[in-house]
């Protein structure tokens, strides 16, 4: 029962953190929106930077990335918080635990996708987010794409529940 508990705790511990973000992000708004302006914008990467075509410099684009980024975190966050009592009410149930394993692997694959797919290959490699040294976010989105990857595959892993004495 102990790596159920492990397990239920290390999802917890990741909706926790996406609901810090987002609450962070909707309470302090213009922080994290200044660094996707900046990174859509392209404005502090490689002066000869010949991808510069690509930048987006619309306001309205920046918004709408950014509350995109927000409403991704915010249905992670839900879908985290949801695996979360899925796998709490089933932790004394090995069968039913991991019958609750799948929305805790779609709230993860979630996460994952955001931080791979936003961060890392849109913000990263497309807007060459990795050129710029004030608004590069490509380390904290590494670390948290390895984090919530352990996290996952830790929840893959089958449970070692003993098997009960038998009597002799």
């Amino acid at each position: 029962m102990i790596e159920r508990l492990a397990k239920t705790s290390l999802v917890a511990a990741l909706a926790l953190f996406m609901g810090i973000v987002v609450w962070n992000n909707l309470v302090d708004y213009g922080s994290n929106f200044e660094f996707v302006k900046h990174v859509l914008s392209m404005d502090t990467t490689f002066p000869e930077n010949k991808l510069r075509g690509r930048a987006l410099t619309s306001p309205g684009i920046h918004h709408a990335f950014y509350a995109g980024i927000i409403a991704w975190e915010a249905l992670t966050t839900v879908l985290l918080a949801y695996a979360t009592f899925r796998l709490g009410s089933a932790r004394s149930h090995p069968m039913a635990f991991t019958q609750a394993k799948p929305i805790a692997l779609l709230a993860l694959t979630s996460n994952l996708l955001l931080w791979f797919l936003a961060f890392i290959t849109i913000g990263g490699e497309w807007f060459v987010m990795w050129q710029s040294s004030v608004w590069n976010g490509q380390s904290a989105a590494f670390r948290m794409f390895t984090c919530v990857g352990i996290v996952l595959l830790f929840l893959k892993t089958p449970e070692s529940d003993p098997t009960p004495p038998t009597a002799s």
